[in-house]
């Protein structure tokens, strides 16, 4: 068991002593990007791919609430519906990171991730404020998403 302090103290410490790394450069940043990319491009094949979601995940419903998945079956279903109404409704979607943070242990991390959601439908154009949290796990192939939760910061039309 790891004392709070003494990783609290660590981390300071740390933090002190290094210089800090551009954004795009810090581990795990890369493919966070590319899951939001595979959100973008409706692209479930290879999202499936990184997330392994052990714990479920916690999304933005489509009304702005939040959705609630507790196993990989919930979150095939919400993908693949989610995919198919953003089609239906001829919507583009990109993100924009923010702001990102991690850290990253021997076989686990976890990282805050700020970014906005542009989405677009015919004439409008809405951005979504968005935060989350993720948690890493480290396999045989690499780094696989162990838990996602979400949360809505604001809407604006553009």
């Amino acid at each position: 068991m790891i004392n709070a302090d003494t990783n609290a103290q660590g981390i300071r410490e740390r933090m002190k002593n290094s210089t800090e790394l551009p954004m795009t450069e810090e581990p795990l940043y890369a493919l966070t990007a590319k899951m939001l990319d595979c959100v973008s491009r409706h692209d479930f094949e290879t999202l499936s791919g990184i997330c392994d979601d052990t714990y479920g995940i916690i999304d933005i419903n489509t009304d702005g609430s939040s959705k609630i998945m507790r196993n990989r079956y919930e979150w095939e279903q919400w993908f693949k519906g989610l995919f198919v109404k953003l089609k239906e409704m001829q919507a583009k979607t990109w993100s924009e990171i923010t702001r990102y943070e991690v850290e990253v242990f021997a076989d686990s991390a976890y990282s805050v991730v700020d970014f906005d959601q542009i989405l677009i439908v015919g004439e409008k154009r809405m951005r979504f404020a968005v935060i989350a949290t993720i948690i890493w796990k480290k396999v045989d192939s690499g780094w696989k998403e162990a838990r996602y939760h979400s949360s809505l910061l604001s809407v604006k039309e553009e």
